[in-house]
């Protein structure tokens, strides 16, 4: 296992980060706890979860993942030897049932983060995380912003103040953003600067094969101003492990969540089946080539990967081994200039 350190933290993370999402919907209980353990002995030591998981959310599982992980931790007391990531979900999602009103107000980044230090059974988080905006904005499979939300007020320099006084309570380490844009990580870093308050070290958003978007903008922004990618949905929902090609496996995520269609268009079938060439052409697995591309990016910290069994851990974990030619890279490079970017 290769490690790195969270940008100008002193925290040494994994190059692999255990995404948790499938805990407590796919996934029961004692099946997370052998990943945890599987993952940990392979040398992992950071795990991403969220206040929202598992995925897909509804309210009847709303906090199980956090509430796994707790019981896992409490059970081996390895807590102080791991990374810990959560997040606070934003507004905009249709989620009413996680609080009301569901925004980034003092009263429910508090609410938000005593809850999950309370699922977790742990004291401090080390790095907390806005899963998305407040505003109204181009994400989850849209490509541009079609109108201002007027109604938005700018607060950039509230939420770093709220942040500043939970990490001076002990109650996190460091911040990071998840699912933004450079308009916001720039306001954020600019807002740090100017007043001395906490600065995001990461940046969690999608990058995969089949969505390179944040190589546009945000690329520039994170190596510059030292903010790490997080890069989540590595494998894209699994459609990069190739086994949908024939068609979406009924009791797959995408066949279990049909409502997740970022990744079930025709262009990234199209643009899949010629990564699979290109894979198997250099004896290689689509899953081995869509992780190596990620991680050997220079822009990325750590790469989030998930799996419903060990055994597609244990595959997902192996893949970080590979590594990826210039050959192989510009053959890549190719199949994106034909279909850039199909599930953004």
């Amino acid at each position: 296992m290769k490690y790195t350190f969270l940008p100008n933290t002193d925290l040494k993370v994994s190059k692999v980060c255990l995404g948790t999402m499938t805990f407590g919907e796919q996934n029961s209980e004692s099946d997370a706890h052998a990943q945890l353990d599987y993952a940990v002995d392979s040398g992992v030591n950071f795990i991403d979860t969220a206040e929202m998981y598992p995925i897909a959310a509804r309210e009847a599982t709303l906090g199980n993942t956090e509430r796994y992980i707790g019981t896992w931790l409490k059970k081996t007391g390895k807590r102080d030897n791991l990374v810990i990531a959560t997040k606070i979900a934003g507004p905009n999602r249709g989620m009413a049932y996680i609080r009301q009103p569901l925004d980034f107000s003092k009263k429910s980044i508090h609410e938000a983060v005593h809850l999950s230090l309370n699922n977790l059974q742990t004291d401090y988080i080390d790095l907390y995380q806005m899963h998305w905006p407040e505003r109204v904005m181009n994400m989850f499979g849209q490509r541009g912003v079609s109108k201002i939300d007027v109604e938005w007020q700018e607060n950039f320099f509230e939420v770093l103040s709220i942040y500043d006084g939970l990490i001076k309570e002990g109650k996190i380490k460091h911040i990071g953003v998840s699912n933004e844009n450079p308009y916001g990580v720039m306001k954020f870093i600019s807002e740090s600067n100017n007043h001395n308050l906490p600065r995001i070290v990461t940046i969690q958003n999608p990058f995969s094969l089949l969505n390179r978007l944040y190589e546009v903008g945000l690329s520039e922004i994170g190596m510059r101003e030292n903010v790490g990618l997080l890069a989540y949905s590595p494998l894209a929902f699994s459609f990069l492990t190739g086994k949908h090609l024939n068609g979406i496996l009924p009791t797959s995520r995408l066949g279990l969540f049909p409502q997740f269609t970022r990744y079930a268009n025709e262009n990234c079938l199209k643009a899949t089946k010629l990564y699979q060439e290109i894979a198997k052409s250099n004896g290689l697995t689509l899953t081995q080539m869509a992780l190596a591309f990620v991680n050997q990016q220079d822009f990325v910290t750590a790469t989030i990967v998930g799996a419903t069994t060990v055994g597609q851990l244990q595959e997902n974990i192996a893949a970080f081994e590979t590594v990826l030619s210039p050959k192989i890279i510009s053959e890549i490079n190719t199949i994106q200039e034909l279909f850039p970017n199909p599930a953004p």
